[in-house]
């Protein structure tokens, strides 16, 4: 563990954080993909905008975890029937999901994924880091500054993402290696559930240059937190909460961070079982607007 476009379609490049969305009172809503991981890309577009989101997060690397609908850049139909999605409904597309830096892996091989990200109006690119015993700090920062690089070519930034159980588990840990890479296009990814489970000091955020922040993954996690990484992990991957419903304190989170897109990465499986696809992430939404925006009687339309 380390301690410290083509026109014809309709769809352009876009600079750095050109779509900050937030520059008014109103919060954009995103819902990531890992929120209905068996569902195509297209299906997630158009469950977003029935639902009443503003975004999406797809992936189009696929990471090969149970349940996973596999979309991949290379897939002309897949993406051709995204585009349509996109177009048909107005959704908008927010970060690319997800580009993991691995024992010998060659940053050049996400170029097509980050092009596509970038294609379909996307700004940002999701990356973290899965290593081998003892990791090298240099190979971190060496990998993170060519994605960063190559991300830059399409007006992506890479937001660093920091999960528990991986090898940069701490917000302390990924802003090493963001800072150390000197990129304009750098920045941190704070997920919520991440921040309970390491015990984030809040007070770290504020001493961060804001322009880091430019997301935020929304979800909830049970008041007796896990002791066990194995247990941190199901919760991850399969049993997060509806914001509300956990011990998560947001507004903490979100008072010291400038104005982001609230992006919703919330799988539950059991709650899918029960509700469906849509249910489940129209849910999502609900719970994330009575909690983060304080509308108690959103359900009711008062």
């Amino acid at each position: 563990m380390i301690l410290e476009s083509n026109a014809d379609d309709g769809f352009q490049t876009s600079p750095h954080r050109s779509t900050q969305e937030n520059t008014n009172s109103v919060p954009t809503f995103s819902l990531a993909h890992l929120t209905l991981i068996g569902c195509s890309a297209p299906e997630l577009v158009y469950i977003a905008a029935r639902c009443g989101y503003d975004a999406v997060s797809p992936r189009f690397i696929p990471m090969f975890v149970d349940g996973e609908f596999a979309c991949r850049a290379e897939d002309k139909q897949m993406v051709q029937a995204t585009k349509e999605a996109i177009k048909n409904t107005g959704i908008r597309v927010g970060e690319l999901e997800l580009v993991r830096i691995l024992d010998g892996m060659n940053p050049r091989a996400h170029e097509p994924a980050m092009a596509l990200a970038a294609e379909l109006g996307g700004n940002r690119v999701i990356t973290s880091v899965w290593l081998s015993e003892p990791a090298d700090r240099n190979y971190i920062v060496d990998c993170y500054v060519e994605l960063c690089d190559i991300a830059d070519q399409y007006g992506l930034t890479v937001d660093l993402e920091f999960p528990t159980f991986s090898t940069l588990g701490t917000l302390h840990a990924a802003v090493d290696i963001v800072r150390a890479a000197e990129r304009p296009n750098g920045g941190i990814l704070i997920d919520t559930i991440y921040s309970e489970f390491s015990n984030l000091d809040l007070e770290e955020l504020d001493r961060l240059p804001r322009e880091w922040f430019n997301f935020l993954h929304i979800a909830d996690v049970p008041e007796k937190l896990p002791t066990t990484k194995k247990g941190q992990i199901q919760i991850a991957r399969a049993a997060r909460l509806y914001p509300g419903e956990g011990r998560i304190d947001f507004s903490a989170i979100i008072e010291r961070l400038p104005p982001v897109t609230y992006s919703i990465e919330l799988p539950n499986l059991e709650r899918v079982e029960q509700l469906g696809y849509e249910g489940h992430a129209r849910r999502c939404l609900e719970a994330a607007k009575q909690t983060l925006l304080g509308e108690k009687e959103l359900k009711n339309g008062t």
